[in-house]
């Protein structure tokens, strides 16, 4: 299978990476520590908890809900395929442009994906009126939906639902016996980060699964871990089973249990994204590049180059991953091109937002490929 996603600095040289979103803090302090001390231990030569015992009640306590309804992964996507192995889903129903593992992991299974396709138009703003309205109809020609995924925010755009829609789509998967699974592995990065989450009303629902993982906002994308919250309890034992009894390491779980103390660090974070979040943007719209509205830890935005001859520039021939991305890759600046969504073409651009130096960095580089 092809490597679709950000974070590719191992295929060639690179000296700058903005690809990947993952916090430009780096680890926090008291995971480093604890990790050393792991190191130095015995427990890399121990067989770690298969059921994460002592990392669902650290997660229990942190957002308020019995560890029984908690479970743990190699990473979300190791969650996101276990679902489609578990269930063996029949239909789904995703976004697009949104990301791609929930498509890859349906169609392992032979699912039929349908989508809810988002308008540039509009921003492409999340429209689950759109998901509302095809769950409804679905159900109504006695064809539900056996799963559908929602990204809050969603990637690539960062653009967030609140949560009143969600729960208003939560509603509808459930009158539909539709399974929705939402992301929220970006939430965190918002300051207005309860706006969006639906955590606090799952006990309302059976049908609602809740994604999260610590790749991102505490830069543990090599540890890998993630986890699911659900009162589904059929569907947590039915996916229990399918996963292997190993897949979160000691490390990362004692990682994991390290990180949720790590309070100051997430105020730290998000108010810095905040900030270079707005700094960024400006910088990129004075730069011609269209930027969408994006309120995570990362930017959206469009480019085309103004140069005389503009079909060379829009040539996916000439630049399969866009002018832009090529151009900085000649540089060893490394940023996502968003050519291989589902409904974006080779002009589209991702980029993570990181410390003020770093990102004066990259709009140098951009700057000298643009204006030459």
């Amino acid at each position: 299978m092809e490597y679709q996603h950000g974070g590719d600095i191992y295929s060639r040289e690179i000296a700058l990476d903005y690809s990947a979103n993952i916090n430009p803090l780096g680890l926090p302090p008291g995971v480093r520590k604890t990790l050393k001390q792991c190191v130095e231990g015995e427990l890399c030569s121990l067989y770690p908890d298969s059921s994460c015992r002592a990392l669902r009640q650290a997660l229990a306590q942190h957002h308020g809900i019995p560890e029984e309804h908690i479970i743990c992964g190699n990473g979300a996507a190791d969650l996101i395929f276990g679902l489609a192995a578990a269930l063996r889903p029949e239909r789904g129903l995703v976004m697009r442009p949104t990301f791609s593992e929930y498509e890859q992991a349906l169609k392992t299974v032979g699912a039929k994906v349908e989508y809810v396709s988002l308008d540039e138009r509009r921003g492409f703003e999340p429209d689950l009126e759109a998901m509302c309205a095809c769950v409804r109809q679905a159900k109504a020609e006695g064809r539900a939906y056996d799963i559908a995924f929602l990204c809050n925010p969603n990637n690539p755009t960062g653009i967030p639902s609140g949560k009143e829609q969600v729960e208003r789509l939560a509603w509808e998967c459930e009158r539909a016996d539709t399974l929705l699974v939402v992301d929220e592995c970006f939430c965190d990065f918002m300051e207005e980060w309860e706006e969006c989450s639906v955590i606090p009303a799952l006990k309302r629902f059976q049908k609602l699964f809740v994604l999260k993982a610590f790749t991102k906002l505490y830069a543990m994308a090599g540890l890998r871990l993630g986890y699911g919250l659900s009162f589904h309890g059929e569907l947590l034992k039915e996916l229990s089973l399918v996963r292997q009894p190993w897949s979160v390491s000691g490390l990362a779980q004692k990682a994991g249990e390290a990180a949720l103390k790590e309070k100051g660090y997430v105020k730290e974070t998000r108010a810095l994204i905040s900030r270079e979040r707005h700094w960024l943007k400006d910088r990129l719209e004075e730069l011609g590049c269209q930027v969408y509205g994006s309120r995570a830890n990362y930017l959206f935005f469009r480019f085309f180059p103004a140069t005389g001859n503009r079909k060379i520039g829009e040539s996916p021939e000439v630049f399969p991953r866009g002018w832009l991305y090529h151009r900085l890759l000649e540089k060893k600046v490394l940023i996502r091109s968003c050519s291989n969504y589902s409904g974006l073409d080779f002009g589209y651009y991702r980029i993570c937002v990181k410390t003020r130096e770093e990102n004066e960095a990259l709009t140098a580089y951009i700057r000298e490929v643009i204006q030459g």
